[in-house]
C-alpha cells in the first residue's frame, strides 16, 4: 500500500509539475505589467481556466513547424543523392570543368531564404530548462512517504504545487503574484478543515487557524521594520504556511519558520562569498520559505 501511496503522489506531482511552466511564464511579470496572454510567439493562450492550464510548449507552433516540414519517404519522395549515380556514389568532376560555386550568385555569396523558404519557427518552452516539474514530483513524494495514508495528505499533495508555483515565479521576477498567495491561504485552511472531520488525522485545525495570524503577523512586523528588505508579498505567503505549519503544533511552526530564515541566510551568505552579490542585494524570500516550510511539515508529520 505504501508503494501504491508513492506512485500515485509521484504521478499527481508529474502531471500538475508539467502545468506549472505555462502559468510561471504568464505570472512573470513586473508588478505594472498585466498578466502575459500570449506565448512568445504572440499566439494567444487556449486551454481550460482561460489558458492558465496547458502544456509548457504553445501547440500553434508546434502544429505550424510540423505542417512546415514535407513528409519524406517512400519510393516517389526517395531522397536524391548529394551528387553521382543512382547508388549516390560520387563521381569526380571533370578535369575540363569548373569548380562549381556554393549556392547564390556568380561571386558564390549565399542567397537568404525569402517567404515560405524560411524555416518554420520551432516551437520552445515557455521556462526553457525549468525544474519546477521535478521539484513537484519530489515534494509530492516525500510529503506522501512522512504523511502516509492519513487525511492530510489530500491537502498536502493539493497545496504542493501551487507553492512550486509561487516559488517558480518568485525567484524569476521578486513577486508573489495575489491571485496565488490568498487563494493559497484560504485553500489551506478549508482542506485541513476537512481534514480534521476525516478519522485518522494527526494535526489540529485550531492551531492551523491560530498559526496563520501568528506568522503572518510576525513577518507583517518585519515588514514594518524594513519595507525594503520584506516584500509584502512574502507576509501573505506567510499567512499560508502558518496554516500549514500550524497544522502539527506550535514547535513545528517554530521550526518551519526559523528554517526558511536560516536557508535564505545560507544562501544570501553563499552568493556574497563567490562576490555575486553584495550585502544590500535582494534575494527572493518566498522559495526559501516555502523550503523552509516543507521542511516543518515533513518533521511534523514523521513525528505525528
Amino acid at each position: 500500500m505504501d508503494l501504491v501511496l508513492l506512485a500515485v503522489a509521484a504521478v499527481w506531482g508529474g502531471v500538475t509539475g508539467l502545468l506549472i511552466p505555462r502559468a510561471a511564464y504568464r505570472f512573470a511579470v513586473e508588478p505594472e505589467e498585466p498578466w502575459r496572454t500570449a506565448c512568445p510567439s504572440g499566439h494567444a493562450f487556449t486551454g481550460p481556466l482561460g489558458g492558465w492550464l496547458g502544456p509548457a510548449r504553445c501547440a500553434a507552433c508546434a502544429s505550424r513547424a510540423q505542417s512546415a516540414v514535407p513528409p519524406y519517404g517512400g519510393e516517389s519522395e526517395a531522397p536524391v543523392p548529394p551528387y553521382g549515380d543512382e547508388r549516390g556514389a560520387p563521381v569526380p568532376p571533370h578535369e575540363d570543368e569548373a569548380e562549381a560555386l556554393p549556392y547564390g550568385d556568380e561571386r558564390g555569396a549565399p542567397v537568404p531564404p525569402s517567404g515560405d523558404d524560411r524555416p518554420a519557427p520551432v516551437p520552445v518552452p515557455y521556462a526553457p530548462g525549468t525544474l519546477a516539474p521535478l521539484v513537484t514530483v519530489l515534494a509530492c513524494t516525500v510529503l506522501a512517504a512522512a504523511t502516509g495514508a492519513r487525511p492530510e495528505l489530500a491537502g498536502w499533495l493539493l497545496l504542493a504545487p501551487v507553492a512550486v508555483l509561487l516559488a517558480t515565479v518568485d525567484r524569476r521576477v521578486h513577486r508573489l503574484p495575489d491571485p496565488l498567495t490568498l487563494p493559497l491561504a484560504a485553500a489551506a485552511v478549508l482542506l485541513l478543515g476537512g481534514a480534521a472531520l476525516l478519522p485518522g488525522h494527526a494535526g489540529s485545525w485550531t492551531t492551523a487557524l491560530l498559526g496563520g495570524p501568528a506568522l503572518g503577523g510576525f513577518y507583517f512586523l518585519l515588514f514594518l521594520i524594513n519595507p525594503n528588505g520584506m516584500g509584502f508579498g512574502d507576509v501573505k505567503l506567510a499567512l499560508a504556511l502558518g496554516v500549514a505549519l500550524g497544522w502539527y503544533g506550535w514547535e513545528v511552526l517554530f521550526l518551519g519558520g526559523f528554517a526558511g530564515f536560516l536557508f535564505g541566510a545560507a544562501y544570501g551568505l553563499g552568493l556574497v562569498l563567490l562576490r555575486r552579490a553584495g550585502r544590500r542585494t535582494g534575494i527572493p524570500f518566498g522559495p526559501f520559505m516555502i523550503a523552509g516550510a516543507l521542511t516543518g511539515i515533513l518533521l511534523g508529520a514523521l513525528a505525528a
